[in-house]
């Protein structure tokens, strides 16, 4: 069985990284810096190994600290550059001096001013420096930003597409039909595999039950298969909904009809050959 990888966490330095989205009297129980040693312990209470790294900010200085990282824990970085200027040096600077291999890039398209990001020239030359990088392109969208993902996935067909979060269900109790047909189509490009992640971090903790999260990650098994989807706990952030243990189990629970092999596909291999994890 490989060695189980969190395929989506986060760490910050407030005092070197400000995260303003982070409202202290809402987020308390992520109203405080996570490093490296916070990331093993939380590996450790989920029975993982590994994790990946993924930037919070749109910020090369935070990428070039991550990339600092000399943890045995961090298996690899999904850093951001600017897709719309020259991304080979953007690289060279995140790569200098790294105890972190930069496995992708993301950028936070779901809150970019510009609502149509995705689909602009200047960042499609900057997918295309990626893909002869042999690097993923993480994409973190809105439901209505999907049919994007899709021409994006469309247009760059050899570039591999990592959906975070399935692309950003609506919550337990709402209609999921518009998301479920959107991502299905997006499904239909082999070179998109998505994270089961991120369901609970707007839900409030003991508000919601691994039956609530079914329909959506049934839709994410029947579209993609567990070839193709990554577990990742989208940790600290897993703490707002109840923590990364409850969110783990819930995931076991969900994938209980899967064979061990799939499983582990799903809890670390899948991750492993993604993001070309050593």
């Amino acid at each position: 069985m490989s060695a189980g990888v969190d395929a989506h966490v986060h760490l910050w330095d407030r005092s070197l990284d400000p995260q303003d989205w982070i409202d202290a009297e809402t987020m308390a129980p992520i109203a405080r810096d996570f490093d490296a040693s916070d990331l093993s312990a939380m590996l450790a209470s989920t029975g993982l190994d590994r994790a990946v790294v993924v930037q919070s900010s749109n910020s090369l200085e935070e990428s070039i600290r991550l990339a600092g990282l000399a943890s045995p824990v961090v298996a690899g970085l999904v850093a951001w550059v600017d897709l719309a200027a020259e991304v080979g040096p953007q690289l060279d600077r995140i790569r200098e001096n790294t105890s972190v291999p930069v496995v992708g890039v993301r950028h936070l398209a779901h809150i970019d001013p510009d609502p149509q990001w995705l689909t602009r020239e200047d960042v499609g030359a900057g997918l295309t420096v990626l893909e002869r990088e042999n690097l993923c392109f993480d994409l973190v969208v809105r439901e209505w930003q999907l049919p994007q993902a899709i021409h994006l996935a469309t247009r760059h067909s050899g570039l591999r597409l990592v959906l975070d979060h399935l692309g950003g269900p609506p919550e337990p109790g709402q209609d999921r039909s518009g998301w479920a047909s959107r991502l299905r189509d997006l499904a239909r490009r082999p070179n998109v595999v998505a994270k089961v992640s991120g369901l609970t971090s707007g839900l409030a903790p003991g508000s919601w039950r691994a039956a609530d999260l079914a329909a959506s990650v049934t839709v994410a098994l029947e579209s993609l298969g567990p070839e193709r989807l990554l577990y990742g706990s989208d940790w600290p952030l897993a703490e707002l909904g109840g923590g990364a243990v409850s969110w783990k189990s819930a995931v076991e629970a969900l994938l209980g009809g899967l064979s061990a092999a799939e499983r582990a596909r799903v809890f670390g291999g899948n991750a492993a050959d993604v993001y070309s994890l050593f």
